[in-house]
């Protein structure tokens, strides 16, 4: 696993030489960089097309239509602004068709970005109480996701994901999607908990985790985004987590940082998601740098990219710029996601394998 103590530079920078490596040949090597996705969103990862597309398919919606009028459209005020449009998506999602539309069209943008392995977080009770059928929605996201690993190469797991804001009534469905083997999809590997943190506290879904563990599945909230760190702390006590979704507060408490370190437990880093719900103010002013410094495992994950303007190459290039990192270090990061996947480890082997063999030639001289 990946542990900065002290910043990484680029070569020759401690010897007050000029940086052999430039920005420019630092996108390009992120480009052509083998990457896991740990922190990625099912709807927020659909492209404009794709939302214009299923806007179109259903003119109700509020949601534009136009691929540009979509900039404007996800453009937030703050975390709960977020909420309302993530929701407006969330709605177009009204048939198998186009759930099934929406996780292929998101694995192949996740290929161009030479994304091996991702968990995808799916919000199956936002589906099933708009009346799509549960068993017609299993099959959709596992038709889609057989399909993109034999077309694209990109391995997809799924994280069964509780919308906190819908309360117990969400919980208690989504634990049951994901624990009855008449149901539970071949993909499915974790458990995780979304949506706003201010008002939706964590203990209350504890008897919902005990479930979902005790099926077999991984603890992965999300913790301490809007929040303070008593919601990690809550995360880590009362959910089992293993990894968590954010943590951005976590800063704020020295013990937690501690805790976090000394306990191996991953954060998943999203920089750009922070700034576009207001979680940070600007992205000189992110904890990431304080994660690191403290030992934590971090891994860089783009969250729900096209509502952000942003992907997860991009999210590698502000970590690359945040944490003063070369190739290696980017290299290293890369494998932090591997490392910490819930993928087997003759996979994670294999991409690590890559992730090295790549690296390797790329800086051959």
């Amino acid at each position: 696993m990946f542990r900065i103590d002290q910043p990484i530079t680029t070569p020759g920078a401690q010897q007050g030489k000029a940086p052999m490596t430039t920005t420019d040949n630092l996108h390009a090597f992120i480009a052509d960089l083998p990457k896991a996705e740990l922190h990625v969103h099912h709807v927020g990862s659909a492209s404009p097309r794709i939302v214009s597309e299923l806007a179109a398919r259903h003119p109700d919606s509020k949601v534009p239509t136009d691929p540009e009028a979509l900039v404007d459209y996800f453009t937030f005020t703050d975390f709960a602004h977020f909420i309302d449009v993530y929701l407006s998506v969330v709605d177009l999602i009204r048939t198998p068709e186009d759930v099934r539309l929406l996780t292929y069209e998101v694995a192949r943008d996740l290929a161009r970005q030479q994304v091996r392995y991702a968990e995808l977080t799916i919000t199956p009770f936002s589906s099933t109480r708009r009346g799509i059928d549960e068993r017609a929605f299993m099959e959709a996201v596992e038709d889609a996701r057989k399909a993109a690993e034999s077309e694209f190469g990109t391995v997809l797991r799924w994280c069964f994901d509780i919308p906190g804001e819908a309360g117990l009534e969400a919980a208690e469905e989504t634990t049951r999607l994901a624990t009855d083997d008449r149901l539970r999809p071949e993909g499915l590997v974790s458990f995780g908990l979304g949506g706003p943190e201010i008002g939706v506290p964590r203990p209350q879904f504890k008897p919902y985790f005990d479930r979902a563990i005790a099926a077999g599945l991984h603890s992965v909230p999300h913790a301490g985004e809007t929040t303070g760190p008593e919601t990690v702390w809550d995360a880590l006590t009362h959910l089992r987590a293993e990894r968590i979704g954010h943590g951005t507060n976590s800063f704020q408490d020295p013990a937690l940082l501690t805790h976090l370190a000394e306990h191996r437990i991953p954060l998943e880093v999203c920089p750009t998601s922070n700034i576009a719900t207001r979680a940070v103010r600007t992205l000189d002013e992110h904890p990431i740098k304080e994660f690191v410094k403290a030992g934590i495992v971090v891994t860089i994950n783009s969250d729900d990219p096209p509502m952000f303007g942003t992907d997860l190459n991009s999210e590698y290039a502000v970590a690359a710029r945040l944490l003063n990192l070369d190739e290696r270090g980017l290299a290293q990061l890369a494998k932090n996601a591997v490392d910490v996947s819930f993928l087997d480890e003759p996979g994670k082997a294999r991409i690590k394998d890559e992730i090295d063999t790549y690296t390797t030639t790329w800086l051959a001289p």
